[in-house]
C-alpha cells in the first residue's frame, strides 16, 4: 500500500456507527489516531447537519469541514456555518411518489434545524427540531433535502415504484429500507467533498473515501481510494478499489489502521 490520504471522507450510518447509532471504540480510536496523524476527517452523510454534528462531537474532531444532506450542504466548525448549499424544487418529485404510495411520510430539510414534516417519523429516523405541516407546504419553496418513506411497504417493491416515476430532475437514492432521498440533481457525496477539497487545497487523488451505500457511490468512485464497507450491497463494491470489514467487524477502524 503506497497510497497515503491527505483526507478521509467517512459515511455515518453503516460505517462510523451501526444501525442502532453505537459508535464502537475501536472505530472512535482509529478515526482520532489518524486525525492526530494529519490526516482531514470529513464526514460526509445524507444526515441533516444536526445529525451531522452529533457524530463530529461524539468523535471529538478538531474544528474542521463536514458534508451533509448528501452534498446538498457544505459546514464549517466551529462555530457551525454553511460554506456552501444548493436547492431545488422538489414538488413534482413528490407529488410522482405520493401519487404511487399516498400513505408514504415526507420530511423537507430545515437547513441547521431539524425537517419539516408531513407525519410523524419512526423514531430516531430524523433529528432535530420535527415540525409537522402539510404537504403542499413543505413543497412549496426550494429544499435542501427531501426524505420519503414508506415504513409499511416492501423495501424491493418501494424501489420498483420509484425506479419507474423518471425522476429525471432529481438526484435520488434508494435506502435498505422503503426509504428515498431526493437531492438537487448533480449534488451528491462527491460534489460536497469536491466543494471542501477546494476549500483545503487537496486533491481528489489524496481523498480516502469510506461508506456503504448507494448514496456513497459517487464518493467512493471520486476518491483517490475508495472503499466499500462489508455489508454494502454488491453494486456499491462493484464501484470501489476494495472492501473492508462490516460495521459489526469495526471494518472503518481496519481501512484507517493501514495509514497509522
Amino acid at each position: 500500500m503506497t497510497f497515503i490520504p491527505r483526507l478521509a471522507a467517512l459515511d455515518v450510518d453503516g460505517t462510523i456507527v451501526d444501525e442502532t447509532n453505537a459508535l464502537s471504540p475501536a472505530v472512535h480510536e482509529a478515526v482520532l489516531a489518524l486525525a492526530e496523524a494529519g490526516v482531514v476527517i470529513v464526514v460526509a452523510t445524507g444526515r441533516a447537519m444536526p445529525g451531522t454534528m452529533e457524530v463530529v462531537d461524539r468523535l471529538g474532531l478538531p474544528d474542521g469541514v463536514a458534508v451533509s444532506s448528501n452534498g446538498a450542504i457544505v459546514l464549517g466548525y466551529h462555530p457551525v456555518e454553511v460554506l456552501h448549499s444548493v436547492t431545488f424544487d422538489a414538488s413534482e418529485a413528490v407529488r410522482r411518489v405520493l401519487a404511487k404510495v399516498p400513505d408514504a411520510l415526507v420530511a423537507v430539510e430545515e437547513v441547521g434545524i431539524g425537517y419539516r414534516v408531513n407525519a410523524p417519523f419512526p423514531d430516531g429516523e430524523v433529528s432535530g427540531r420535527i415540525t409537522v405541516e402539510d404537504v403542499e407546504a413543505l413543497v412549496s419553496e426550494p429544499v435542501t433535502r427531501v426524505v420519503i418513506r414508506a415504513p409499511g411497504h416492501d423495501a424491493q417493491e418501494f424501489a420498483e415504484v420509484v425506479a419507474g416515476l423518471g425522476l429525471t430532475e432529481t438526484n435520488y437514492y434508494i435506502g435498505y429500507t422503503a426509504w428515498l432521498d431526493l437531492a438537487p440533481q448533480g449534488v451528491s457525496k462527491a460534489s460536497g467533498l469536491e466543494m471542501a477539497c477546494t476549500r483545503l487545497d487537496i486533491a481528489r487523488s489524496d481523498v480516502l473515501a469510506i461508506g456503504d451505500g448507494y448514496n456513497d457511490v459517487e464518493m467512493l468512485e471520486w476518491a483517490g481510494r475508495g472503499v466499500a464497507m462489508g455489508q454494502a450491497p454488491a453494486d456499491v463494491k462493484a464501484v470501489a478499489d476494495d472492501v473492508t470489514g462490516t460495521v459489526a467487524e469495526d471494518g472503518l477502524a481496519a481501512e484507517l489502521r493501514r495509514y497509522l
